[in-house]
C-alpha cells in the first residue's frame, strides 16, 4: 500500500508545482494595473548577455498606473528601453537618467479580449500538464496491479482517488483562470 501513497504524494507534488507555475505565468499577463511582474522577467542584452531585468535594476510601483525601473548601470538604459519596446506588452518607456518610467495605459476592449484568449490558452496548457500527471500515475498503478503487487479493487480505489486529486487541482486552475479573466476585464 505504501507504493500507492508514494504515487499519490508524487502526483500531488507535480500538480502543486503546475499550479504555482500557472500563477507565475499569469503574473506576467498584463492587466490595467501596474505590476513589477510585467517586466521583471524581461531579458535585456546587457554587455552581450541576455539578463533578466530584475538582476540589473530595482523595480517599483509608485502608483497604480506607473512602473519605475531604477537601473544600477547607466549603460543598460538604452538596452532596457529596447527590450521593453520589443516585448509584446505594448508599453512605452521614458528614460530619465538611470530611471525608466512606464505609464500603463488603459487596455482597449479589443486588447482585453485578446488577453482573455491568452489566459484561456495558457490555462489549457496547464490542464494538459495536470492530465499528463494523472495519466502517468494511473499507469504506475496499473503496473502495480499487473505485477500482482495490489489487487484489482485496490487499483480501482487508487484510480478513483487520483481522479479526486486531479479534480481538486483542476478546480484550482479554473479558479485562477476566472480570477485572471476578471482582473483583465476590469476597467
Amino acid at each position: 500500500m505504501s507504493a500507492i501513497k508514494t504515487i499519490f504524494t508524487d502526483t500531488k507534488d507535480k500538480m502543486e508545482k503546475t499550479v504555482i507555475s500557472l500563477e507565475n505565468e499569469f503574473s506576467s499577463v498584463r492587466t490595467g494595473r501596474a505590476s513589477p511582474a510585467l517586466v521583471k522577467g524581461l531579458l535585456v542584452e546587457y554587455y552581450g548577455v541576455s539578463t533578466p531585468l530584475s538582476q540589473i535594476a530595482s523595480i517599483s510601483i509608485p502608483d497604480s498606473k506607473t512602473i519605475a525601473i531604477q537601473l544600477w548601470d547607466k549603460e543598460a538604459v538604452i538596452d532596457t528601453e529596447k527590450a521593453i519596446l520589443k516585448s509584446e506588452l505594448g508599453l512605452t518607456p521614458k528614460a530619465e537618467g538611470n530611471l525608466i518610467r512606464i505609464n500603463i495605459p488603459p487596455l482597449s476592449e479589443e486588447r482585453r479580449k485578446d488577453l482573455v484568449k491568452l489566459v484561456g490558452k495558457i490555462t489549457e496548457d496547464f490542464h494538459i500538464s495536470l492530465r499528463n500527471s494523472r495519466k502517468d500515475s494511473i499507469e504506475k498503478i496499473r503496473q502495480l496491479e499487473k505485477n500482482k503487487e495490489i489487487s484489482i479493487d485496490e487499483s480501482k480505489s487508487a484510480q478513483n482517488e487520483l481522479q479526486d486529486i486531479y479534480s481538486s487541482f483542476t478546480n484550482q486552475v479554473n479558479d485562477l483562470k476566472k480570477e485572471k479573466e476578471t482582473e483583465v476585464l476590469e476597467v
